[in-house]
């Protein structure tokens, strides 16, 4: 087993006090601001502790290891994203499409806002992409949307609604990254969500019909 898959990412233990659980957001908070400036080669414990205020030995209460440290930004940004697509997927009082157009925008927005902080997490990722707990944090997004795809293509296949579905995330995190990767203005951000909106829907419009026939 090399190093990569041995790598212990899960926390040591969870804050069970609000002064414990300050102390946690405090080392986060400044995780994620080492990250943002000194990237992920530079990315150490000590200069976490550091911009805390804290000493090692407090950080290494809660993570084992830099790279419990970034999977548990990586991981709590996973999170927020899956939230955001259940909450706008499961919104029953606005229709289908509207929730899909409404969901790319968003999602299209947040790789743009999030932009320098997901680069470094993705610099970061060989450190704990592997690991088991990795891949359960990833698989908590696909729920919502495999609901979804029952819902706008009733007549298809289980198979078809699960290409589709993953056509879909996949796309949008491929296309999102790269988009996001120059400053855009909330038009260009806009209008790019729109068209990927537009083709989202005629491609799942276009299944179902066929489909129903």
């Amino acid at each position: 087993m090399n190093n990569r898959q041995s790598l212990q990412i899960a926390s040591r233990k969870q804050p069970q006090q609000a002064r414990s659980t300050e102390l946690v957001a405090a080392i986060l908070q400044a995780a994620a601001q080492v990250l943002a400036k000194e990237g992920a080669n530079r990315f150490t414990t000590a200069r976490v502790a550091e911009r805390a205020g804290v000493s090692v030995g407090s950080v290494y209460q809660y993570f084992p290891n830099k790279a419990a440290i970034l999977f548990r930004l990586q991981s709590d940004e996973w999170q927020q994203t899956a939230d955001m697509l259940r909450d706008i997927l499961e919104d029953m009082r606005k229709p289908p499409f509207e929730r899909l157009r409404s969901l790319v925008h968003a999602f299209i927005q947040s790789e743009c806002d999030e932009a320098e902080m997901r680069v470094a997490l993705n610099d970061a990722a060989p450190l704990y992409r592997d690991a088991p707990e990795a891949q359960a944090a990833r698989s908590s997004s696909d729920r919502a949307m495999t609901v979804f795809m029952q819902e706008v293509l009733p007549h298809a296949s289980k198979r078809t609604r699960a290409l589709a579905g993953d056509l879909i995330t996949t796309t949008l995190s491929k296309v999102g990254k790269h988009f996001s990767e120059s400053r855009r203005t909330p038009a260009e951000i806009r209008a790019y969500s729109n068209a990927m909106a537009d083709m989202f829907c005629g491609y799942l419009k276009g299944l179902e019909e066929a489909a129903a026939r």
